[in-house]
């Protein structure tokens, strides 16, 4: 379990390095042992909302095996999936599902509500916390990373703006 949780690390990192939040996701399929579909988030890069990595993965998986649903498959992701992965997940009928950290702001699996035991036709066993600190940690210093970034844009906007003020002055007097 934990080599198909640590790929989906490496695409999380992979989003991460590309300014995107870092999530990632692996769809496999459970009796051959064997990853199908890959998938991180690009929301930012593609400008579009549904580019989280679960629907990339589930996409890639589709693609694959050339059919919408997905029997004998598991996802492995690094954050708790929100609504529309768990939507996404539900409609692919896959089986598993193994999530690193919980997300308390729209997790939908266990933690905001708990989907997948609402009455669906079609409900997957999860399993959260796989892995949990290690995901845990790349969202932590992602969103540390990007506050003290807006901290430093913030200064020096500031800095500039304190510049241009007293060379308007100097204007002024001249």
């Amino acid at each position: 379990m934990s080599v198909y949780m640590e790929k989906a690390i490496e695409l999380a990192k992979e989003a991460g390095a590309e300014g995107e939040v870092p999530v990632g996701a692996v769809v496999v399929r459970r009796s051959a042992g064997e990853i199908i579909g890959v998938g991180r988030n690009r929301r930012e890069l593609a400008k579009n909302a549904l580019a989280h990595a679960e629907i990339e993965a589930i996409d890639d998986a589709c693609r694959r095996l050339g059919g919408w649903r997905l029997p004998d498959c598991a996802v492995y992701v690094t954050l708790e999936p929100c609504p529309m992965c768990c939507g996404a997940i539900i409609n692919a009928r896959i089986d598993e599902v193994f999530f690193g950290a919980y997300d308390p702001k729209s997790g939908s699996a266990v933690t905001v509500q708990r989907m997948f035991e609402l009455p669906y036709n079609y409900r997957p066993a999860v399993t959260g916390g796989l892995m949990e600190e290690e995901c845990s940690r790349l969202l932590s210093e992602f969103f540390r990373s990007l506050r003290e970034k807006k901290r430093r844009e913030k200064e020096i906007f500031a800095a500039e703006e304190k510049f241009s003020e007293k060379s308007l002055d100097k204007r002024i007097i001249l």
